[in-house]
């Protein structure tokens, strides 16, 4: 029902856009979404991680027959919110996934904005994607950032400074953290930004409610390799 609600949304507002003389975007390819329940998507990720960890050397994939066989239609198993630093890319760390498996949002501290909150309810709604990983990392600069502005009073130009405030909240919470404050925040904010997704979202809140949408905060050790999934 949910996805349906959806789609007929997008496809009122595209008729109004074309009313409008806009040109008529390209939208994904009709077929069919992922087989598997958010449970099983969320076990497929934690045995690729594991695999990622301690046999890097088979997370190898044929990017050619991939690309081939999701020309037409995209159903990726699950949609991942990560932080945009270089050292943390989904689809390596979570078994060497190539093309049409992961359906990822990037950007300086794994946050949801108007962007990524759409793009998250495009991933769920439209192409099926069973779980939304919230996905952390260890020595966080966007995290580390905020942790400044509350222990320090540090400022930041153009707009580092916005861009990081929905951080400062969990920076403010961790404070007194006696372990490593800034993964103890960066902890905390993605769990924050788990729970957040439900409120922001009636899509997401439904699909959620109905059992077929599982959401998760999880964090990356970028010297380890491991993903952890925080309760």
């Amino acid at each position: 029902m949910v996805r349906r609600d959806f789609l007929k949304f997008a496809a009122a507002g595209l008729a109004g856009a074309a009313l409008a003389g806009a040109t008529n975007p390209a939208w994904a390819a009709d077929g069919a979404p992922t087989s598997l329940s958010p449970d099983e998507a969320l076990a497929a990720l934690k045995e690729g991680n594991a695999r990622y960890v301690s046999h890097p050397e088979l997370c190898s994939i044929d990017l050619a027959a991939e690309r081939a066989s999701v020309a037409g239609h995209q159903a990726p198993w699950a949609t991942v919110i990560a932080c945009a630093d270089s050292r943390v890319p989904p689809e390596l760390i979570f078994g060497g996934h190539g093309v049409g498996q992961l359906f990822v949002a990037r950007n300086a501290g794994n946050l949801v904005d108007t962007a990524t909150l759409g793009t998250v309810e495009y991933g769920a709604a439209v192409l099926g994607s069973p779980l939304i990983v919230v996905l952390a990392h260890t020595s966080c600069g966007a995290v580390k950032a905020a942790c400044d502005v509350v222990k320090k009073n540090a400022t930041y130009p153009g707009a580092i400074g916005p861009m990081i405030e929905p951080i400062l909240p969990a920076a403010l919470a961790a404070r007194d953290d006696p372990g490593d404050y800034v993964n103890a925040t960066a902890k905390l904010s993605a769990q924050r930004t788990a729970a957040r997704l439900t409120a922001a979202s009636t899509l997401v809140s439904g699909l959620a409610g109905q059992g077929k949408l599982k959401i998760v905060a999880a964090i990356y050790d970028i010297e380890t390799g491991v993903v952890s999934y925080l309760g």
